[in-house]
């Protein structure tokens, strides 16, 4: 598919092949066709050349999603420099730390994170650039001048002129396939941090092995709801799309229910990536309220075939919430609740599921929406490998991976990289899992995750969470080892207890009173369904939605 795995060769085959075609879009109109795109492309890296950046220096992107991201990306990486995308969750000393760790030259940076490198005037950072409209900031701008200058149309700044240039392949000789492309920092706080080192080869061999999974076309239109600063929409909501030449839509505003669904019936995607928190919450505040209105349907949805009768006529609205048109929703980042699964599954909603890591560009498995097996991960990728390393009696052990997609390590930090190698060149994910007889994947853990019960026994709290997390009431939860015994940290659904117990209209007895059964019920109901080993010892409610990565994934170790 690529004569060359670089993401110049991308951008040069896409406009080639595609020139026509919408490649990134924002809701509000603006929209670029592939031939558009390479041209603002080659204008930005030519001002980086003229402003004194070099291949294999680094260039940082901070900015929430949007058509002017892409553009960032690929002028960095085409040019030969190296993109440092950052997480806008950073706090300002957080960001100054990982500006100075990977000497970053320059910075895009959007008007509304740009309070957070106010103060940055390290010797390295040479420029900052507006990534708004791409204008240059000069030094010693404060916000106050900056949201000025916007107001006022930026006449003090400078724009990025973007030359005519005629469409001509980029500069790619230059680059080659194992240069360095992306350092993703997963953490920002001084001597935690770790920035993966992504190759070009790294990502585009990852980028067109997932087109071969899910037959990405250039007829497809996807819907981009997850933070481009972190590799699995970098690369499968970026790259992969515009490998096929297909249309990428940004929304304007974080996706929230209120922007997301005018947001679908306006794009009508017919692929989305996300993680699984987005389709639980639907499951969880939308489908389920429904049914458990009355104590007929609650009751009928508890028999398995009026059950699946019932999610079938769910499912059939649950597309056209979509827009209609959805042939494939992409999940990924962390497991996904088995009750939601199961809903997926007999509501007939196309969905598949995929697993990797930072580390690993990110995909390793996956399938698409034909080949999903029950609470699996998918299989291998073409050209990559895993093997399950020291498995006990059930054959779970920690994933090992190589392939073209691993990383090539952590940048400055030849200790870390070594750790999480092996002597023959496999990368340690940390993960637990078991593959079946077919080669597909199942992930029961974290390997720094599992408590050992008083029997010796394995307990693995996201299997134990999983079935907290399916009684009524439940947002999320998160057990954790206290002396050798379970606690349940709960954090319940207030908006759905307050629809049917109307508690903002009692007083704080009884709405405690209600608030304190419901949990008990959800402990005894948890119980229930655990093996004398996982058992719950004590219940304690979270008052406030768990801290969670990029992915969603809770913050573990916060509450350890």
């Amino acid at each position: 598919m690529l004569k060359k795995y670089t993401l110049a060769e991308v951008l040069n085959q896409s406009a080639e092949k595609y020139a026509d075609n919408v490649a990134l879009s924002s809701i509000d109109g603006y929209k670029l066709n592939y031939k558009e795109l390479k041209e603002k492309v080659k204008s930005v890296s030519a001002f980086l050349k003229e402003s004194g950046i070099l291949p294999g220096d680094k260039v940082a992107i901070l900015s929430e999603n949007s058509v002017n991201w892409g553009i960032a990306y690929f002028a960095i990486t085409t040019m030969g420099a190296i993109g440092v995308p950052i997480m806008t969750e950073f706090k300002s000393t957080e960001i100054k730390h990982i500006l100075k760790h990977s000497e970053s030259k320059a910075i895009f940076v959007s008007s509304k994170q740009f309070e957070k490198i106010e103060e940055t005037n390290s010797e390295e950072l040479q420029i900052k650039i507006l990534l708004d409209n791409f204008s240059i900031i000069p030094n010693d701008t404060k916000t106050d001048i900056l949201k000025s200058a916007l107001t006022e149309g930026l006449k003090e700044f400078q724009k990025i002129k973007f030359a005519a240039l005629k469409l001509v392949g980029l500069t790619d000789e230059t680059i080659n396939e194992d240069d360095l492309a992306l350092i993703l920092y997963t953490s920002g706080t001084t001597g935690h941090s770790k920035g993966v080192m992504l190759t070009h080869k790294n990502i585009t061999y990852d980028a067109v092995e997932t087109i071969k999974l899910v037959h990405f076309a250039s007829t497809d239109i996807t819907l981009s709801i997850l933070p481009l600063y972190h590799t699995y929409e970098a690369t499968l909501g970026l790259v992969t799309p515009m490998l096929a030449g297909a249309s990428v839509y940004y929304l304007n505003k974080p996706p929230t229910p209120a922007v997301l669904l005018p947001a679908m019936k306006k794009v009508k995607p017919t692929v989305m990536l996300s993680v699984p928190l987005v389709i639980e919450k639907i499951y969880r505040n939308r489908v389920l309220p429904e049914i458990n209105k009355k104590s007929v349907t609650r009751n009928l949805y508890k028999l398995t075939l009026l059950r699946k009768k019932m999610n079938a006529v769910a499912g059939k609205k649950l597309k056209e919430t979509f827009g209609g048109n959805l042939r494939l929703f992409c999940i990924g980042g962390s497991a996904l609740a088995a009750d939601v699964e199961q809903f997926l599954q007999e509501a007939k909603f196309p969905y598949s599921m995929g697993y990797g890591l930072t580390e690993t560009s990110p995909l390793v498995t996956g399938t698409d929406n034909f080949r999903v097996r029950f609470r699996s991960a998918g299989y291998l990728l073409n050209g990559m490998e895993i093997k399950i390393d020291s498995p006990n009696e059930k054959g779970v052990g920690e994933v090992l991976i190589k392939g073209p997609n691993v990383m090539k390590g952590y940048y400055k930090d030849p200790e870390k990289t070594a750790e999480i190698f092996t002597e023959d060149g496999w990368f340690c994910s940390g993960d637990l899992g078991v593959m079946d007889k077919d080669g597909y994947l199942f992930l029961k853990g974290r390997s720094k995750n599992v408590i050992i019960g008083s029997n010796g026994k394995n307990i693995y709290p996201e299997e134990v969470e999983a079935i907290i997390n399916e009684q009524r009431f439940v947002a999320e939860s998160l057990v954790l080892d206290r002396d050798g015994k379970l606690e349940a940290r709960i954090y319940l659904n207030y908006e759905q207890i307050d629809e049917v117990f109307q508690i903002a209209k009692l007083n704080e007895t009884q709405a405690r009173k209600i608030t304190d059964e419901i949990l008990k019920d959800i402990f005894t109901k948890s119980n229930e369904r655990l093996n004398s080993f996982s058992k719950l010892i004590k219940y304690v409610e979270q008052v406030e939605p768990f801290e969670k990565t990029p992915t969603q994934k809770v913050k573990r170790f916060l509450y350890s």
